[in-house]
């Protein structure tokens, strides 16, 4: 199955590609993160990611970073959980939207690795975009691999970032740091 794979991450890349691969699938990467901030961390992510996809062959689809067309998304929903639910609904819309306009017959996200998202939120938005996108969301949970992935993407002297992107979470992070 041809797959188009949202890839929030290098280091959560590792495992469901890893798994995609093995079942079989023809698997490309997409990356659209306009809720990544400041800029500077986009672009450290970004790199991270490209040089992961091309010392794999991988290939990666990258779109233009747009934070504003986030802020606006989120705009009135800026709390725990709700933001999440609309940062899912944006950045998964946009890789359905593209996965059926670029003939894939399926979609999904690295999302799905980390035991630090709202998984179970993240499925029902994927299924929800699925169903009125009439394209097929490929669910799986991938949270099992994430510590050999960690190791992993350690081994290999990845970035890891400390927060999920959003300037959110960012602030988030520095109070419960006590900075």
């Amino acid at each position: 199955m041809r797959v188009l794979l949202h890839t929030c991450c290098a280091p959560c890349l590792i495992y469901p590609l890893d798994v995609l691969k093995s079942e079989g699938n023809e698997v490309t990467g997409y990356y659209f993160n306009p809720n990544i901030h400041p800029a500077l961390e986009y672009e450290k992510r970004l790199k991270i990611v490209e040089e992961y996809c091309k010392e794999l062959e991988f290939q990666l689809v990258t779109e233009v970073y747009e934070p504003l067309i986030y802020l606006v998304r989120i705009a009135g929903h800026e709390g725990k959980p709700e933001r999440c639910e609309h940062c899912f609904q944006l950045r998964l819309e946009r890789t359905a939207s593209s996965a059926k306009d670029w003939g894939f017959q399926a979609f999904s996200t690295t999302l799905l690795v980390s035991p630090h998202q709202e998984h179970e939120l993240i499925r029902k938005v994927g299924e929800e975009i699925s169903d009125r996108l009439e394209i097929s969301f490929l669910y799986q949970d991938w949270r099992p691999g994430y510590r050999k992935a960690a190791n992993k993407s350690r081994e290999l002297g990845m970035y890891r970032q400390k927060y999920c992107g959003c300037v959110f979470s960012e602030r988030e992070r520095a109070e419960k740091a006590g900075k």
